[in-house]
This record gives C-alpha cells, sequence and structure tokens, in this order.
C-alpha cells in the first residue's frame, strides 16, 4: 500500500507515487524527484497549475517552515520545462 500525501495547493490526499516532494536547498526550493533529500519535504501534483497555485499562495514556505523569501523561480522554469 503506498503511503498517502496531501498537495500543498489543493490539498487533496494522494498517493505518494502521484506527488513529487519539494525541499529547500540553499534558499531554493527543488523538486526531489527520488524523495531522498534531507530535510522537510512538501509535496505537490506535478500538474501546472497545482504548482502556480502553491506559488501564488506562498504554499511552499509555509508547509517547508522557511521564514523570509523563498527562490521559486529555478522550480517553477524546471518544472516548465518538464511539463
Amino acid at each position: 500500500m503506498d503511503p498517502v500525501r496531501t498537495c500543498v495547493a489543493c490539498r487533496v490526499r494522494a498517493p505518494r507515487s502521484a506527488l513529487v516532494r519539494v525541499v529547500v536547498q540553499d534558499g531554493s526550493l527543488v523538486a526531489d524527484e527520488k524523495a531522498i533529500l534531507p530535510g522537510r519535504g512538501a509535496w505537490v501534483h506535478d500538474a501546472d497549475e497545482c504548482v502556480e497555485t502553491a506559488i501564488r499562495r506562498r504554499a511552499f514556505g509555509r508547509a517547508l517552515r522557511v521564514s523570509g523569501d523563498l527562490d521559486t523561480q529555478t522550480f517553477q522554469e524546471t518544472h516548465q520545462r518538464k511539463g
């Protein structure tokens, strides 16, 4: 049975395999494709609308407990190229 996680954007519960784990490294958001990077992680659907909603609502910063500004531009560009 696959563990269940909640998307930080749409708040829908889904199997872990249907979501992408995101972590902070050096103040930047990084997609953790293999879910092995250290630190607190946030989960989001691999859909443009969920990623954009999470960035617009600043959900990543809250979920990852980051104070101050969070660089989401690199993650957003990487996600758009992939999709």
